[in-house]
Formats: structure tokens, C-alpha cells, sequence
């Protein structure tokens, strides 16, 4: 099973780096460079999908459908989505889990937000009550007994409303409670890092790396020699995507020529990156 193997990969001694994918081109590329299993960032789809910022736009029923492209984009390798808050109580946050297992993730994050949420590093942000939060997390892993088994990584984005001890007992009673990983948001430096992954340490602590954001931003094998067993780059792919499109987009109006070539990917490589040789066989194996 994709969660089965996700939790092998996050005790395989170091951690397990995830890059955001947000659509079946992102998962491809990502898988191709080597990863072997994949996030997909709700912030990166909001913006991919909608053209609207993290703040509480995206349903339940956007992110499974995002979901379930890109899972068929990379047959065989397991994605984490994130689910913002599970989109409602703990029966909300269940029925989101059974979505998302039917759509082919090995994984869910569920945050402490509020609803309307917003992204982690933004201002603006409250969080629930611990036992409401807590109550969904044991919901989803609760579902296991069903057979609706996923990676469940708890988030809590406490440290920012509430302070970072609040956000340690959340993630611990988290862990408790099922989680197979707990992810606190946005702390403020290496110090505050150091202690989560401390506290945490059998809780497969979970890093952030939000170029831009609250955390700094630290190298892999330091979060390794912290104790982080699990690694986000949530945003890193959609930043790099949308500097090149606008670029692009820049020089079309401005020369009506487009950029250099040099810094294109070629027509050949797009296409055998989404795979036409395989394709071109199924055509020819099946025609008429």
C-alpha cells in the first residue's frame, strides 16, 4: 500500500523530501528528477487552478479533482494532499478522506484552521479549539479500520496564534491520537525548529521549506541532523513556474518574438515528458 511505503521512506534513516506538485506536468517532471513520492500543495493549486490566492477558496471537491489527474499522471507513486482544514467538522473531514483515497492519495495533511484558512505564512490566521481539531484527526484514522488507509500528517498552525508550546501538545496529542506524522507551521528560526524536532522526535517531525515565508530557509541535511524525518518544498515548483511564465509572457509583448530558445524546454521534451512515445505504440498497436 502508497501509505504503507511512505512510511518506510520516512524512517528509511533520512528524511523524506517531498517537492508541491499541482497539476499531471509538475508529478511528472518531480518523479522524473528523481523523487519517489510527491505533495501536492494546496497553495500551489489554488493558484494553478483558480488564479486565486491560499485563502479558503479551494473546495474539497477542486483539490480531488487535482488530486486524481496528477495521481494518474505518475501511476504508482504515492502523493500527499493537502486538505486544508478537511472542509468542515470531523464527518467533513472523514468524507474528504475517503475522496481523496478513492482519487489515489497515499496521503493527507489536515491543519487547526479555521475556515476561511489561509496560507501558513500569511497573516490573519486562527486556529480551532484542540479537541475539534484532534477530533477530526482521529476521525481519518479511525477510517483505517475501514480500509481507507493514508499517511496522515497532522498540522497545526498554533505557533503563530497561540504559541509554540500549544503547538507542541497539538501535535503530540496528534500523534497519539494516530498521526503517522506532525507537521508544526511556520517557526520563527533554528531554534524553534531544533525544538520541534526534538520534542517530536517519535512523532516523525515534518519541516517546511516556504521560500518567502516565516521559517528560514534550511538546507536538508541540517533538518536531517535535527531529527526531521519528513521535508516540504511545497511552493518551490509553482514560484519557479510562474517566474518563467512571466518571463515568457514579458517577452512575447514586448518583441512579439518570445524568449531566447536556450531557456525553453524543447517541443520533443514536452512531448516525452508526458509520455507521446508510449502513446504513439498504444495508437499503432490499436489501429484499425
Amino acid at each position: 500500500m502508497n501509505a504503507d511505503r511512505l512510511r518506510e521512506l520516512a524512517d528509511a534513516g533520512g528524511p523524506l523530501v517531498l517537492p508541491g506538485v499541482y497539476d499531471g506536468l509538475s508529478a511528472r517532471l518531480a518523479h522524473q528528477a528523481g523523487f519517489g513520492a510527491l505533495v501536492v500543495s494546496g497553495y500551489s493549486v489554488a493558484a494553478s487552478r483558480l488564479g486565486l490566492p491560499d485563502f479558503g477558496y479551494l473546495t474539497q471537491t477542486e483539490i480531488t479533482d487535482a488530486a486524481r489527474d496528477l495521481v494518474l499522471a505518475v501511476p504508482g507513486v504515492p502523493v500527499i494532499v493537502d486538505a486544508d482544514t478537511g472542509y468542515g467538522n470531523a464527518l467533513s473531514a472523514m468524507r474528504t478522506a475517503r475522496l481523496l483515497h478513492g482519487a489515489g492519495a497515499a496521503g493527507i495533511i489536515i491543519e487547526d484552521q479555521e475556515w476561511p484558512k489561509r496560507c501558513g505564512h500569511m497573516e490573519g490566521k486562527r486556529v480551532t479549539g484542540r479537541a475539534e481539531w484532534l477530533a477530526k484527526i482521529r476521525a481519518v484514522a479511525d477510517l483505517r479500520d475501514e480500509g481507507i488507509d493514508l499517511f496522515l500528517v497532522a498540522r497545526t498552525d498554533a505557533r503563530g496564534t497561540e504559541g509554540l508550546d500549544e503547538a507542541l501538545a497539538r501535535g503530540r496529542a496528534a500523534a497519539d491520537l494516530g498521526a503517522d506524522a506532525v507537521f508544526v507551521e511556520a517557526p520563527l528560526d533554528r531554534d524553534e525548529l531544533a525544538r520541534i524536532a526534538e520534542v517530536l522526535a517519535d512523532a516523525r517531525p515534518v519541516a517546511n521549506m516556504v521560500e518567502g515565508g516565516r521559517t528560514p530557509i534550511v538546507p536538508t541535511p541540517d533538518l536531517a541532523a535535527m531529527g526531521f524525518r519528513v521535508v516540504l518544498w511545497g511552493i518551490s515548483g509553482i514560484l519557479a513556474a510562474g517566474h518563467a511564465l512571466r518571463e515568457t509572457y514579458q517577452a512575447l509583448a514586448a518583441t512579439g518574438s518570445g524568449p531566447d530558445p536556450s531557456t525553453l524546454m524543447t517541443f520533443g521534451e514536452i512531448t516525452d515528458t508526458v509520455g507521446l512515445p508510449a502513446h504513439r505504440r498504444l495508437d499503432e498497436r490499436y489501429s484499425a
